[in-house]
Protein backbone atom coordinates (compact mmCIF):
# COMPACT_ATOMS: atom_id res chain seq x y z
CA UNK A 1 0.00 0.00 0.00
CA UNK A 2 1.50 3.68 -0.70
CA UNK A 3 -0.42 6.55 0.24
CA UNK A 4 0.63 9.69 -2.02
CA UNK A 5 -0.35 13.42 -1.00
CA UNK A 6 -3.06 14.48 -3.62
CA UNK A 7 -0.52 15.89 -5.96
CA UNK A 8 1.69 13.01 -6.17
CA UNK A 9 -1.19 10.62 -6.87
CA UNK A 10 -2.62 13.54 -9.36
CA UNK A 11 1.00 13.48 -11.37
CA UNK A 12 0.89 9.55 -11.32
CA UNK A 13 -2.57 9.09 -12.32
CA UNK A 14 -2.85 11.48 -15.43
CA UNK A 15 -0.82 10.36 -18.19
CA UNK A 16 -3.40 6.63 -17.70
CA UNK A 17 -6.19 8.68 -16.98
CA UNK A 18 -5.65 10.72 -20.44
CA UNK A 19 -4.85 8.28 -22.47
CA UNK A 20 -8.12 6.55 -21.35
CA UNK A 21 -9.35 9.40 -22.56
CA UNK A 22 -7.61 8.99 -26.01
CA UNK A 23 -8.41 5.35 -26.26
CA UNK A 24 -12.38 6.36 -26.49
CA UNK A 25 -13.00 6.47 -22.73
CA UNK A 26 -16.51 9.07 -22.04
CA UNK A 27 -15.46 10.07 -18.77
CA UNK A 28 -13.96 13.23 -18.18
CA UNK A 29 -10.00 12.97 -16.58
CA UNK A 30 -10.95 15.13 -14.12
CA UNK A 31 -14.16 13.35 -12.92
CA UNK A 32 -12.32 10.04 -13.01
CA UNK A 33 -9.51 11.87 -11.36
CA UNK A 34 -12.08 13.05 -8.18
CA UNK A 35 -13.31 9.60 -8.12
CA UNK A 36 -9.75 8.25 -7.72
CA UNK A 37 -9.21 10.49 -4.99
CA UNK A 38 -12.50 9.52 -3.16
CA UNK A 39 -12.60 6.26 -3.42
CA UNK A 40 -9.26 5.73 -2.63
CA UNK A 41 -7.98 8.69 -0.27
CA UNK A 42 -5.13 8.72 -2.15
CA UNK A 43 -3.62 5.21 -1.08
CA UNK A 44 -2.20 3.23 -4.07
CA UNK A 45 -3.15 -0.41 -3.91
CA UNK A 46 -1.70 -3.31 -5.06
CA UNK A 47 -5.16 -4.64 -6.34
CA UNK A 48 -5.10 -1.41 -8.56
CA UNK A 49 -9.05 -0.92 -7.53
CA UNK A 50 -9.15 2.84 -8.00
CA UNK A 51 -13.38 3.59 -8.43
CA UNK A 52 -14.62 0.71 -5.79
CA UNK A 53 -15.93 -1.84 -8.55
CA UNK A 54 -17.19 -4.92 -6.76
CA UNK A 55 -16.97 -8.41 -8.71
CA UNK A 56 -20.71 -8.12 -8.64
CA UNK A 57 -22.07 -10.73 -11.43
CA UNK A 58 -20.00 -9.97 -13.99
CA UNK A 59 -17.68 -12.16 -15.75
CA UNK A 60 -13.28 -12.17 -16.38
CA UNK A 61 -13.04 -10.03 -19.31
CA UNK A 62 -9.76 -9.11 -21.00
CA UNK A 63 -9.24 -6.20 -18.58
CA UNK A 64 -10.35 -8.50 -15.43
CA UNK A 65 -8.93 -11.84 -15.45
CA UNK A 66 -11.50 -12.90 -12.01
CA UNK A 67 -9.00 -11.15 -9.49
CA UNK A 68 -10.86 -10.90 -5.86
CA UNK A 69 -9.73 -8.47 -2.62
CA UNK A 70 -12.16 -9.27 0.15
CA UNK A 71 -11.96 -5.52 2.81
CA UNK A 72 -14.26 -3.97 4.27
CA UNK A 73 -16.40 -0.71 3.43
CA UNK A 74 -19.63 1.18 3.64
CA UNK A 75 -23.16 1.91 1.69
CA UNK A 76 -25.98 3.66 2.79
CA UNK A 77 -29.01 2.14 3.04
CA UNK A 78 -32.70 4.14 3.74
CA UNK A 79 -30.03 7.48 4.93
CA UNK A 80 -28.42 5.10 7.10
CA UNK A 81 -24.87 4.28 7.01
CA UNK A 82 -24.04 0.37 6.81
CA UNK A 83 -20.24 -1.17 7.23
CA UNK A 84 -19.68 -4.54 5.09
CA UNK A 85 -17.23 -6.68 3.84
CA UNK A 86 -17.75 -6.65 0.01
CA UNK A 87 -15.66 -8.55 -2.83
CA UNK A 88 -13.68 -6.06 -4.88
CA UNK A 89 -12.20 -6.97 -8.59
CA UNK A 90 -8.26 -6.96 -8.61
CA UNK A 91 -6.43 -5.81 -11.34
CA UNK A 92 -3.09 -6.11 -12.77
CA UNK A 93 -2.36 -3.03 -13.88
CA UNK A 94 -4.48 0.94 -13.12
CA UNK A 95 -4.85 1.09 -16.72
CA UNK A 96 -6.42 -2.26 -16.65
CA UNK A 97 -9.12 -1.20 -14.15
CA UNK A 98 -10.21 1.94 -16.63
CA UNK A 99 -11.13 0.00 -19.41
CA UNK A 100 -13.06 -2.49 -17.21
CA UNK A 101 -14.85 0.37 -15.63
CA UNK A 102 -15.52 1.58 -19.13
CA UNK A 103 -17.09 -1.27 -20.06
CA UNK A 104 -19.37 -0.67 -16.98
CA UNK A 105 -20.11 2.88 -18.03
CA UNK A 106 -21.15 0.99 -21.59
CA UNK A 107 -23.99 -0.05 -19.78
CA UNK A 108 -27.43 1.19 -20.92
CA UNK A 109 -27.44 1.98 -17.28
CA UNK A 110 -25.10 4.98 -17.40
CA UNK A 111 -26.70 6.40 -20.79
CA UNK A 112 -26.60 9.97 -18.90
CA UNK A 113 -23.60 9.53 -17.76
CA UNK A 114 -22.18 9.16 -21.39
CA UNK A 115 -24.10 12.10 -22.39
CA UNK A 116 -22.93 14.75 -19.80
CA UNK A 117 -21.23 17.55 -21.53
CA UNK A 118 -19.41 18.94 -18.17
CA UNK A 119 -17.51 17.32 -15.64
CA UNK A 120 -19.66 18.72 -13.06
CA UNK A 121 -22.99 17.12 -15.08
CA UNK A 122 -20.83 13.54 -15.51
CA UNK A 123 -20.25 14.08 -11.46
CA UNK A 124 -24.27 14.38 -10.96
CA UNK A 125 -25.10 11.57 -13.14
CA UNK A 126 -22.96 9.04 -11.93
CA UNK A 127 -25.13 10.16 -8.52
CA UNK A 128 -28.47 9.69 -10.39
CA UNK A 129 -27.41 6.61 -12.35
CA UNK A 130 -26.81 5.16 -9.09
CA UNK A 131 -22.94 4.30 -8.92
CA UNK A 132 -22.51 5.48 -5.10
CA UNK A 133 -25.05 4.92 -2.40
CA UNK A 134 -23.53 8.28 -0.83
CA UNK A 135 -26.01 10.63 -1.15
CA UNK A 136 -23.31 13.42 -1.09
CA UNK A 137 -21.64 11.47 -3.97
CA UNK A 138 -21.94 14.15 -6.81
CA UNK A 139 -21.25 17.01 -4.52
CA UNK A 140 -17.56 15.38 -3.19
CA UNK A 141 -16.81 14.94 -6.82
CA UNK A 142 -17.32 18.78 -7.89
CA UNK A 143 -15.69 19.98 -4.47
CA UNK A 144 -12.97 17.91 -5.43
CA UNK A 145 -12.67 18.85 -8.89
CA UNK A 146 -12.87 22.54 -8.26
CA UNK A 147 -9.78 22.56 -4.80
CA UNK A 148 -7.72 20.59 -7.27
CA UNK A 149 -8.33 21.94 -10.34
CA UNK A 150 -8.91 19.01 -12.30
CA UNK A 151 -10.20 20.73 -15.58
CA UNK A 152 -7.16 20.92 -16.75
CA UNK A 153 -6.26 17.50 -17.38
CA UNK A 154 -9.56 17.56 -19.68
CA UNK A 155 -7.72 18.95 -22.44
CA UNK A 156 -6.24 15.69 -23.99
CA UNK A 157 -3.94 16.08 -27.01
CA UNK A 158 -4.25 14.01 -30.01
CA UNK A 159 -1.03 11.07 -29.59
CA UNK A 160 0.79 10.70 -32.98
CA UNK A 161 2.24 7.34 -33.61
CA UNK A 162 5.69 7.05 -34.90
CA UNK A 163 4.63 6.52 -38.46
CA UNK A 164 2.01 9.93 -38.73
CA UNK A 165 5.32 11.79 -36.60
CA UNK A 166 7.37 10.67 -39.31
CA UNK A 167 4.95 11.59 -42.60
CA UNK A 168 4.50 14.63 -40.95
CA UNK A 169 8.27 15.39 -40.45
CA UNK A 170 9.04 14.53 -44.14
CA UNK A 171 5.97 16.57 -45.25
CA UNK A 172 7.46 20.06 -43.51
CA UNK A 173 10.85 19.36 -45.13
CA UNK A 174 9.31 19.17 -48.23
CA UNK A 175 7.64 22.34 -47.92
CA UNK A 176 11.38 23.91 -46.15
CA UNK A 177 13.11 22.56 -49.51
CA UNK A 178 9.82 23.94 -51.72
CA UNK A 179 10.26 27.77 -49.38
CA UNK A 180 13.77 28.12 -50.11
CA UNK A 181 13.12 27.20 -54.13
CA UNK A 182 10.91 30.18 -53.85
CA UNK A 183 12.65 32.20 -52.01
CA UNK A 184 16.15 31.50 -55.16
CA UNK A 185 13.34 32.06 -57.36
CA UNK A 186 12.97 35.65 -56.73
CA UNK A 187 16.69 36.58 -57.41
CA UNK A 188 17.98 34.35 -59.79
CA UNK A 189 20.08 35.26 -62.62
CA UNK A 190 18.72 35.63 -66.09
CA UNK A 191 17.52 31.95 -67.84
CA UNK A 192 18.91 31.45 -70.95
CA UNK A 193 15.12 31.10 -72.35
CA UNK A 194 14.26 34.55 -71.64
CA UNK A 195 18.18 36.87 -72.63
CA UNK A 196 16.67 37.64 -75.88
CA UNK A 197 13.44 39.26 -73.87
CA UNK A 198 16.23 40.80 -71.28
CA UNK A 199 18.33 42.31 -73.95
CA UNK A 200 15.53 44.10 -76.03
CA UNK A 201 13.83 45.53 -72.42
CA UNK A 202 17.19 46.73 -71.49
CA UNK A 203 17.72 48.36 -75.07
CA UNK A 204 14.36 50.18 -74.50
CA UNK A 205 15.52 51.42 -71.35
CA UNK A 206 12.46 49.43 -69.36
CA UNK A 207 14.66 47.42 -67.03
CA UNK A 208 18.00 48.43 -66.16
CA UNK A 209 20.93 46.03 -65.14
CA UNK A 210 22.61 43.76 -63.64
CA UNK A 211 18.92 41.49 -63.91
CA UNK A 212 17.18 40.23 -61.23
CA UNK A 213 14.29 38.69 -60.61
CA UNK A 214 11.53 35.50 -60.25
CA UNK A 215 10.43 33.34 -62.88
CA UNK A 216 7.78 34.70 -63.26
CA UNK A 217 9.15 38.32 -63.86
CA UNK A 218 11.51 36.35 -66.70
CA UNK A 219 8.29 34.59 -68.26
CA UNK A 220 6.23 38.33 -68.41
CA UNK A 221 9.42 39.71 -70.38
CA UNK A 222 9.56 36.80 -73.00
CA UNK A 223 6.02 37.25 -73.14
CA UNK A 224 5.61 41.08 -73.79
CA UNK A 225 8.72 40.66 -75.85
CA UNK A 226 7.56 38.15 -77.87
CA UNK A 227 4.14 39.86 -79.10
CA UNK A 228 6.21 42.78 -80.13
CA UNK A 229 8.04 41.00 -82.45
CA UNK A 230 4.75 38.90 -83.72
CA UNK A 231 3.20 42.83 -84.06
CA UNK A 232 6.29 43.74 -86.01
CA UNK A 233 6.54 40.79 -88.23
CA UNK A 234 2.86 41.60 -89.85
Amino acid sequence: MVRLSRKAFVAKLAPIVQKARRDGSAIFPSVRLAQNILETGGVLHPWNNLGGIKVGSGSPNAYWRGGVVYKGTWEVYDGKRVDIQAAFRAYDTLYDFYMDQDLLFRLPRYERVRRAMTPEAQAEMLQVCGYATDPNYAHKLITIIRDEKLRGYDEVEEEWTLSEKQAMEAKLQRLEQRLHQLEQSHDSAVPAWAQGAVDAAVKQGVIETPVRGSYDFFRMLAVVHRSQFIGKSK
